[in-house]
């Protein structure tokens, strides 16, 4: 094939681009640097330390999501990848069997086993151990979180586990390693790339979700996304909303680039944050 047929081949995707990830940056900073009158102002980013708290509360809330789906994720796909390949390939289905259902309701299914009474609490009348309040929580927003997005944990980590060259790890313990120096000598130094995107697929979601925290926190909890939601869908004050959207970008911009920063390419396959 040739050059030019290539370059013609690139064409759609950077129509694409254009239309679907740089047009909207451009609205987003068009209307984060006006008012309601179209006229040009630093107002609206004047405004975002009011919102300094909500931010660090999704941030928190963001690492505390992913630090458990680290330490569920990681040790499920290192005992995946250990499986016959026919065995990997009925469980990766079952893992990702949820993600075929709608975002909705996977977490209207929580919203029914959290509630007062719903299925944990009717179990527990049952056995007559009372009630506990589960629904509108901190725990029942950062379990909805993992219940959302421990897939995009597992998967990328597995696809590069699946793909470690079993000759190194022997190579390792014949030189004297036992099975703890070479999970950290050779397995996780290899894995990282899955490991880190699998953290950036689960951090940014965690950091700009509203509907979890509105269905499972039931509005007590107000994090960044829900900021933004609300100056879009109730206030109607876009600007703000666009200098908040804008401010959240910049943050997952950054985050990305730190991953990227650990992230040196060498055992990038499968695995790359971008």
């Amino acid at each position: 094939m040739t050059r030019r047929r290539l370059n013609l081949l690139d064409k759609p995707y950077f129509i694409w681009a254009a239309l679907f990830i740089i047009a909207p940056l451009i609205m987003v900073l068009y209307y984060a640097l006006t008012d309601k009158s179209g006229t040009f102002t630093i107002n609206n980013f004047a405004q975002i330390p009011a919102y300094f708290s909500t931010i660090l509360l999704s941030v928190l809330y963001g690492l505390a999501a992913t630090v458990i789906c680290l330490i569920l994720g990681y040790p499920f796909a290192y005992l995946l990848a250990k499986h016959t390949e026919r065995t990997q390939r009925t469980i990766v289905l079952l893992v990702m069997l949820p993600m075929w259902m709608n975002f909705l309701i996977r977490t209207y299914s929580l919203m029914t086993i959290l509630g007062d009474t719903g299925v944990i609490n009717s179990a527990l009348n049952a056995l007559h151990l009372g009630t506990a309040h589960l629904i509108n929580t901190p725990g029942a927003v950062i379990l909805g979180m993992v219940y959302n997005f421990l897939p995009y944990m597992i998967l990328p980590i597995y696809s590069v586990l699946s793909k470690l060259d079993g000759s190194l790890l022997e190579a390792a313990q014949d030189l004297g390693s036992n099975r703890v120096h070479t999970f950290s000598r050779v397995v996780l130094p290899m894995s990282l790339p899955g490991l880190l995107s699998g953290v950036t697929m689960v951090f940014v979601p965690c950091v700009s979700t509203f509907y979890i925290t509105q269905k499972l926190g039931g509005g007590q909890i107000v994090l960044i996304g829900d900021v933004i939601e609300a100056q879009f869908q109730t206030a109607n004050n876009y600007n703000l909303g666009a200098s908040l959207s804008f401010v959240l970008m910049i943050m997952i911009f950054i985050c990305l680039g730190v991953m990227n920063h650990f992230d040196d390419g060498r055992n990038a396959e499968g695995g790359m944050v971008l």
